[in-house]
């Protein structure tokens, strides 16, 4: 049978090859851009709020998202210093990025004097669908999969002859585990859109929402990859942050409830 794979270089420009990894990830963020401007108007944000902010959490959350890479991949890069910059191949860790990107939301928020919740709850559902994107990012470069299968199980899923082509990988038919999390992500961000336009939510909540689903369901896609980064023995890293992201949300999102008490929201943002 005749497998068509997709090539990871979408075209050179000037003789540097641009991948679809990078196409793929600018999309997203592009995107998350887009709906948060949105989603900012709302609130009672300025457009250029989202912009600025974007400014300084794109380039410090893709530099966080390669630092936690390298961290946890030391034995290779303290081998290969060179190679740490060099992220057109992938190696960009989601859970880097984000926590980078939760640093400079509370620094942004604190000069502005803004709700770092309610701004969090305005990033959140651009931030999910960006996710969703970029993991087929991870597929055009034959990355972020899983562990053996066979073209029947493929098949048993319904899934297009493009994806199950590019999931034979070094002889063998593998997990499409970035189909797994992205399909996750959609429902995910669909799940926010309906819930951001419910009364009884609370500033802040929207955000805590998502850290739970993603949390959730990145700890069992993660058990599945087969190029996980580990902390020790058998310990995922993702794993392990996924477990205690899900907890904090769950303790932070009750406390804020019973103690805290914040704004409850309308459809048109806070009451």
């Amino acid at each position: 049978m005749l497998v068509a794979q997709i090539n990871p270089v979408a075209f050179k420009l000037f003789g540097l090859e641009i991948r679809w990894y990078a196409l793929i990830i600018v999309f997203g963020i592009i995107v998350a851009g887009w709906l948060a401007t949105r989603e900012s108007k709302k609130m009672g944000y300025q457009e250029d709020d989202i912009v600025d902010f974007m400014l300084w959490a794109l380039p410090l959350s893709i530099l966080g998202a390669r630092l936690y890479y390298v961290i946890f991949e030391w034995s290779y890069y303290s081998q290969h210093p060179t190679e740490i910059l060099n992220i057109r191949n992938g190696g960009l860790a989601i859970y880097g990025g984000l926590l980078t990107g939760a640093l400079v939301t509370y620094f942004f928020t604190r000069k502005r004097y803004y709700s770092i919740w309610k701004f969090l709850d305005v990033a959140t559902p651009g931030v999910i669908i960006a996710q969703a994107i970029g993991r087929w990012g991870n597929f055009a470069n034959h990355e972020a999969y899983g562990g053996e299968t066979t073209r029947t199980f493929l098949e048993k899923l319904r899934l297009p002859s493009f994806i199950i082509d590019n999931m034979k990988i070094d002889g063998l038919y593998r997990q499409p585990t970035f189909l797994y999390e992205s399909s996750w992500n959609v429902i995910g961000f669909i799940l926010l859109l309906i819930l951001r336009r419910q009364n009884f939510l609370r500033q802040g909540e929207i955000f805590l929402t998502y850290v739970m689903w993603y949390s959730f369901g990145r700890f069992f896609v993660e058990g599945m990859r087969t190029d996980s980064l580990y902390l020790f023995g058998n310990i995922r890293v993702s794993q392990a942050l996924s477990a205690v992201l899900f907890i904090l949300a769950i303790i932070t999102m009750i406390y804020r409830r019973k103690v805290v008490k914040p704004p409850l929201y309308n459809i048109r943002g806070v009451r």
